[in-house]
């Protein structure tokens, strides 16, 4: 019997994937894995380890295992906050030093490792350049800053571009999703392919993506609609929260059953914690982006028909209003000046 492909569900990462399949018989002690979110750094991370811990008769139990990140020679470091703490890349190195709990090797993934700042990274270099013959690492960074030059030259890196639309498209009409849902999830996945799983569960995703896509034709100069447009639009933004936050609630419980299970608290329960705060902050910037989005290919499409709306200058506040967004800026007066700049479309 055929082993199943354990990057199968890696899509859109062709060349990273031969390359871990070509690394899994002889690894090196340290990976570097480079994109933006969502492009399946970390499920490749997992996937890779799952392939080098544990005894190789256990391997489907060991893949399992470290795809649930419950593999106890696959050990997962995410900042508890904005960046990577001392005394967090000191339990690194702790950690490091200890043999693997089974046969095999022990797999560190440090993830968001462009959040750790020069001194971090010097305080670890020494300990992922020159790990213990049985340690291996994979760091996983969205890019390379200029303090970390040093570590990723000591590393083999292996780069995840963003997933294309197209191919994420394809892939969900693969699992049997129709043209409509494909397409538009596709679209408001924005290249991120964790994005894309989590709209296939979301049922208002097609109506809320018809709200921002009808909001041209709605403007009509006056602050009444556009006070009545940011009403509509935040209200779907704070539904939109609401697969994520059972999807939160499934891995609470998992990580309850786990814990009673084996008898130990509030192992990783904190990390998990700021995981989740941080993932629900990223998931309504998401919502606004991809509310933008749909915003420029809504013009976009009217320009290329004629209809009469001829000033590119809407691109550019668009695109402007995107990057504010990285500024914390208050939702209702943000949304209502880019809306105030905005034409409007004839129904």
């Amino acid at each position: 019997m055929t082993s199943p492909d354990p990057f199968a569900d890696i899509i859109g990462q062709e060349v990273a994937v031969q390359q871990l399949r070509a690394s899994v018989p002889n690894p090196v002690h340290a990976y570097l894995f480079v994109g933006p979110r969502g492009s399946g750094k970390r499920r490749a991370a997992v996937r890779m380890a799952g392939e080098l811990v544990g005894a190789p008769q256990d391997r489907e139990r060991n893949r399992a295992l470290a795809v649930r990140e419950e593999h106890p020679d696959v050990v997962v470091f995410e900042p508890s906050g904005n960046a990577f703490l001392m005394d967090e890349a000191e339990s690194v190195i702790v950690e490091a030093s200890r043999s693997p709990s089974e046969a095999g090797r022990k797999v560190l993934i440090l993830d968001r490792f462009h959040d750790a700042d020069g001194r971090v990274a010097a305080n670890l270099l020494k300990t992922i350049e020159e790990p213990p013959a049985s340690t291996m690492f994979i760091l996983l960074a969205e890019q390379v800053p200029p303090e970390h030059i040093t570590i990723a030259s000591r590393s083999v890196t292996i780069d995840f571009p963003s997933v294309p639309e197209s191919v994420i498209a394809d892939a969900l009409r693969a699992r049997g999703i129709g043209d409509t849902r494909a397409e538009a999830t596709a679209r408001g996945a924005c290249g991120d392919v964790n994005r894309a799983e989590l709209l296939l569960t979301d049922t208002s995703f097609v109506e809320r993506r018809d709200l921002w896509w009808n909001v041209p034709t709605r403007l009509d100069g006056t602050g009444y609609a556009i006070s009545e447009i940011v009403n509509e639009l935040t209200a779907v933004i704070d539904e939109a929260q609401v697969p994520l936050d059972e999807k939160h609630g499934a891995e609470v419980e998992s990580m309850d059953h786990t814990e009673e299970l084996t008898g130990t608290r509030g192992s990783g329960r904190k990390a998990m914690e700021t995981r989740h705060k941080r993932e629900a902050r990223l998931h309504r910037t998401d919502e606004w982006r991809m509310g933008l989005s749909t915003l420029a290919h809504r013009y976009r499409e009217n320009l290329l028909v004629g209809d009469g709306v001829s000033n590119t200058d809407v691109f550019s506040t668009l695109t402007n209003a995107s990057s504010a967004l990285s500024r914390n800026p208050s939702e209702e007066l943000w949304l209502t000046s880019t809306l105030m700049a905005l034409p409007a479309l004839r129904d």
